[in-house]
């Protein structure tokens, strides 16, 4: 395939690394000014967990091609969409008469509905999917990991030939695939507990002051409790991690994800600990609906006024 990522993020970048050692074409395309800012090569130091233990750690001088334009007569076969989800509306509208043939792959974290923040992108040509993946970018060197499975999804009763086809690109390139056929409260799943650990990343400054701290740890314990009310208030299904955490003390919670979870030499840890993003949005974006059902949230509450 002939893949074009969309941005030069953290995420996008490892699977591009990935697919391009798998035999595709991979290509970015970044924002005016970037191509010189950025450079022609990227400094990975990043953990692999599809290889054996021994090997797992990747460090590499990858050179990369992108470009500040994409034609409306390209031929990328995918455009990789993975972007923060404030972000997710302006890329489509930009993304939509440059599309042409090609499978756009929404690989991103989101709270509302996908299909109505993807429009006018034809919906035929659109596949969902969620990365196992994390980091971050520290000036030209991105610091993070690939799990070993990525997950995709439909919000229709079957997979497309697009969704089938984008399943095998991944499998191709070494990684289990994991499938949802409801992959909206999937979504919505994942978006509350990154939501909960955002609330404590607004309280102690960073995503590595979160995972190094039992206590930080065991509020986003506290946190789901609070965001599953908003969950159930919303139609979703809860996900075994979403059941986990409302059922477990918290105090239960932050040993068990800071010993099994988040320890320091674990591929989890380095993945959340070198992430840079600014955050805030997903928790003002679940404060709202709290809002909007009449649920109490006040671990949420208290840090509103951390947001900028």
């Amino acid at each position: 395939m002939k893949i074009l990522i969309f941005g030069r993020g953290a995420i996008g970048t490892q699977y591009a690394w990935a697919l391009e050692q798998a035999g595709h074409t991979v290509e970015f395309y970044v924002r005016e000014g970037r191509k010189v800012e950025y450079g022609s090569y990227v400094d990975l130091e990043i953990w692999d967990a599809r290889r054996s233990k021994k090997d797992r750690l990747v460090k590499e001088k990858w050179s990369i091609v992108m470009h500040e334009e994409i034609a409306e007569n390209h031929d990328y076969d995918l455009i990789f969409l993975s972007v923060n989800p404030e972000q997710v509306a302006i890329a489509a509208k930009y993304l939509a008469p440059r599309v042409g043939r090609a499978t756009v792959l929404f690989f991103c974290n989101f709270w509302t509905d996908p299909q109505v923040a993807l429009q006018p992108i034809p919906p035929n040509q659109i596949v969902y999917g969620f990365p196992n993946a994390g980091g971050g970018f520290e000036g030209n060197k991105v610091y993070g990991g690939l799990y070993k499975a990525v997950n995709l999804g439909t919000f229709e009763s079957d997979f497309s030939k697009r969704d089938l086809e984008v399943q095998a690109l991944f499998a191709g390139a070494g990684f289990k695939i994991k499938t949802s056929k409801d992959f909206q409260s999937w979504l919505w799943n994942h978006f509350a507990f990154n939501t909960a650990m955002e609330v404590e990343v607004l309280k102690s400054g960073s995503f590595k002051g979160v995972v190094s701290s039992s206590v930080s740890l065991a509020g986003i314990g506290s946190n789901m409790k609070e965001i599953v009310l908003i969950l159930k208030a919303k139609g979703s299904k809860l996900d075994v991690l979403s059941q986990i955490l409302n059922v477990l003390p918290p105090k239960l919670v932050g040993f068990f994800l800071s010993k099994l979870v988040f320890s320091p030499k674990s591929v989890s840890y380095a993945l959340v600990a070198h992430n840079h993003y600014k955050v805030g949005y997903a928790v003002s974006e679940v404060i709202a609906e709290a809002r909007k059902y009449d649920i109490r949230a006040p671990r949420l509450d208290a840090v509103e006024r951390f947001i900028k």
